[in-house]
């Protein structure tokens, strides 16, 4: 089984380029994040092309904002939108955000929870939304740990789960992404079982998942990798690959991250790297200072 996530960052300009990703890769359960699309426009958009290559699919949607989907060739069962008892925002007890859904996929004793989720970004350390991110985390802890040995967490988690997972730390201070609280909650996830595979598999490499648009950051792979696929037990013992898709990020009109894909039981390309294709010239960790674009003086 090939299982595959990818923040699309709306999925209607990514049309042109989502539709040849799935034919080329062959995804067999696709999570998407950032779909900014309702429920029924995201049918509309993509149902027919879907159905014609083979995917069952479940969308969670709110419009313009957020959005989360699941795409399966390998069965959709017990679909569920959101976390259990998760958190709504503004108001803590209103109602959720699309930001989760999870569904069972594949056969028999195969058969696992795939999790497509976008955690909130937190905006500022201390800030409403940055204590509704920690809430919202603890809420998806407490729904997987009913059944973590046989989950997999797709998606944006929004948190560089170390300093190596950014291209220079010095560079984040101040920022959300890699402030202590989060990676404690994103920490008590995975202390339920489950593997961040990619860093498993490529503990020491240089990988990222996501480059901001502006000043030629993708270029020069300055990046940070904060788009996940942690398995449970039963899952990660069955990885024979676990990969970048950098080439998804290349080219016209991409979204600024690039798909993630582990393979199951089954490598068809083989045990390819951390990063397909790996950058050319990426800048060198520890050299001239780099700002953040969004960084203020």
């Amino acid at each position: 089984m090939r299982i595959a996530t990818w923040n699309v960052n709306s999925v209607t300009p990514r049309v042109p380029r989502l539709l040849p990703w799935l034919d080329q890769r062959q995804p067999d359960v696709v999570c998407l994040q950032e779909t900014k699309l309702g429920a029924e426009a995201f049918g509309e958009l993509l149902g027919d092309e879907l159905s014609s290559r083979g995917y069952q699919f479940a969308h969670n949607g709110q419009g313009q904002w957020n959005g989360v989907a699941l795409l399966s060739k390998v069965g959709l069962d017990d679909v569920r939108h959101g976390v259990q008892d998760g958190p709504g925002f503004p108001e803590i007890d209103g109602p959720q955000e699309a930001r989760a859904i999870s569904a069972l996929c594949g056969e028999g004793d195969a058969q696992v929870r795939v999790y497509s989720v976008y955690v909130p970004n937190g905006r500022e350390p201390e800030s409403d939304h940055y204590q509704y991110k920690l809430a919202w985390l603890e809420k998806l802890r407490a729904d997987v740990a009913q059944h973590a040995a046989t989950s997999v967490i797709c998606g944006d988690v929004n948190i560089a789960p170390t300093d190596a997972d950014v291209f220079d730390p010095a560079a984040y201070v101040g920022h959300t992404h890699v402030t202590e609280p989060e990676r404690a909650a994103l920490a008590a996830i995975e202390a339920e079982g489950l593997a961040d595979v990619v860093r498993k598999r490529w503990p020491s490499e240089r990988v990222f998942s996501y480059w901001d648009y502006r000043a030629g950051m993708f270029h020069k792979d300055l990046g940070m990798r904060i788009d996940l696929i942690m398995a449970g037990e039963a899952v990660a013992s069955r990885v024979e690959a676990a990969w970048v898709d950098r080439q998804s990020r290349k080219g016209t009109k991409p979204s600024d991250h690039a798909a993630v894909i582990v393979d199951l039981d089954v490598a068809p390309d083989g045990d390819v790297g951390p990063m397909v294709p790996p950058p050319s010239n990426p800048a060198k960790r520890g050299g001239a200072k780099v700002k953040l674009p969004q960084a203020t003086e």
